[in-house]
């Protein structure tokens, strides 16, 4: 196993349970594993030797929920300025021309954001499955995965409740039941490691309760216990979500997880804003994790998450950057200073420090994800997973006081190197593995390809859409 010597740093952010820092020292790493942290290490021999003098690192961040097939969505002028249901009826439409290279390529795009931004491990939630198109569609988020070098866990989504049975999506992006199950466990069986060094684990997450049925919420339940993988999905995002379940179940939407067994240890949910007092209270009983997406929520003015209300009740709350189109950026870093501006509106200022934001989009999240034994923070027998800034960069000038909270407070959301597992994914701001430029010209035209097919299909007048700089345009 290669090694890697990581020495006098400008400080060692460690992120643990005391919050230690290390001002000036150095990280050795065997493999994946970080095997001494402090001071007058004997490690000049490793086979790679970083001087981070200057450098302040930090543990990498964990991104809870995301929809990397929606990178080649965002920025589109019809869906800004709507709020949720009627956000997702328009996006049904261009995603329903989803191919396998899309999701690739839209992977991609969307992990190498995030590498950028400190991201070193982050879940997605895939569950739009065209009639016609091939269903290995996961399958390609975890080859982009593979080759970009992030650890991933991906969870196989669903949607079974078209709208000729009441649901939201239309029939054309949904799948039978059978199918959908016959799949979630063949993705299981093919790519889930549950090892503590992991670089792929394995989710059940149906879509949400307005796009599934009780029977497949049940039977997805049993499937992922069966198995010992863990379940995912969205709820309590909107007051429409609440109405929905109200109308259609005769239940709230976390009224309907209890009864469909999607409570416990093993589960959690994005979003979570609707919850009330009861609720709270029962989520740091039983255990659920909750995904905050503070910029989707504000972007599709769905709400502000009771966070400071969660805590206090023992609730596991993790970050999440929520899909591309729901926010126009995969980029933690400037997401988790929205979140700390965000709270001291809602909250007032005392109640989340920057330091706070960080421990939840490390440590919290690695809880949420049930990886807390691995990753998270730094430490000795955890995994490699950091990311560094140069505090040399002009934009770090006159803020050099408080280390923790540099990146979320001060400069831009970016990074100088991110480090997975030991390896060097980003170098110098820039992804090492791929070519950023190729990757974005394809990319950008196979965003095109879709959204011109979706047009076409609607019947769109282009005129109306003052989409500028596009090669779509006529």
């Amino acid at each position: 196993m290669k090694t890697l010597f990581i020495k006098n740093a400008k400080n060692i952010i460690a992120m643990d349970e005391n919050r230690t820092e290390y001002p000036g020292g150095s990280m050795y790493v065997v493999g994946q594993e970080i095997k001494a942290i402090g001071y007058d290490l004997p490690c000049e021999s490793a086979d790679i030797v970083i001087d981070a003098r200057g450098k302040i690192v930090y543990p990498g961040l964990i991104n809870t929920h995301h929809h990397l097939y929606q990178t080649f969505t965002r920025n589109i002028p019809w869906v800004q300025n709507v709020e949720l249901f009627d956000w997702l009826i328009a996006l049904y439409d261009i995603w329903r021309h989803l191919r396998p290279e899309d999701v690739y390529l839209s992977a991609v795009v969307g992990l190498g954001e995030l590498l950028k931004s400190g991201c070193t491990a982050s879940a997605d939630h895939f569950y739009v499955f065209p009639n016609g198109v091939s269903r290995e569609l996961i399958d390609e988020e975890i080859r982009a995965a593979r080759e970009i070098g992030i650890r991933f866990y991906p969870t196989r989504g669903s949607m079974s409740l078209g709208r000729s049975k009441g649901g939201l999506p239309p029939d054309e992006i949904v799948q039978p039941e059978d199918v959908i199950l016959r799949d979630t466990m063949r993705i299981i069986e093919t790519y889930h490691d549950p090892s503590k060094f992991s670089m792929l684990r394995v989710g059940v997450a149906p879509c949400s309760p307005f796009s599934v049925s009780k029977d497949l919420l049940r039977e997805s339940a049993d499937l992922a216990r069966s198995y010992g993988v863990r379940m995912h999905t969205h709820l309590a995002e909107t007051i429409d979500e609440e109405d929905f379940c109200r109308e259609k179940f005769g239940m709230r939407p976390f009224e309907l997880m209890e009864e469909t067994g999607w409570v416990g240890e093993d589960v959690w949910y994005a979003h979570g804003i609707w919850f009330d007092d009861k609720e709270i209270a029962k989520l740091g009983a039983c255990g659920c994790g909750i995904a905050h997406c503070p910029s989707s929520n504000m972007k599709m003015a769905s709400g502000t998450m009771r966070i400071m209300d969660m805590l206090q009740a023992g609730v596991k709350v993790g970050f999440g950057v929520d899909g591309s189109t729901s926010n126009d950026s995969s980029n933690l870093l400037l997401d988790l200073k929205i979140m700390n501006l965000l709270h001291n509106l809602q909250h007032g200022t005392t109640a989340l420090s920057a330091e706070d934001c960080l421990s939840i989009a490390t440590r919290g999240s690695a809880k949420v994800l049930g990886w807390e034994n691995a990753i998270g923070s730094l430490e000795v027998g955890k995994a490699a997973d950091m990311f560094m800034i140069d505090t040399n960069r002009l934009e770090f000038a006159g803020a050099l006081f408080n280390d923790t909270a540099l990146p979320i407070l001060a400069g831009t959301p970016t990074v100088d190197m991110t480090i997975v597992g030991g390896r060097i994914v980003v170098d110098k701001g820039r992804l090492v593995n791929i070519n950023e430029e190729s990757f974005a010209m394809r990319a950008q035209k196979a965003a095109e390809r879709m959204l011109e097919a979706a047009l076409e299909h609607t019947k769109v007048n282009y005129k109306k859409t003052r989409i500028r700089n596009s090669a779509i345009l006529t």
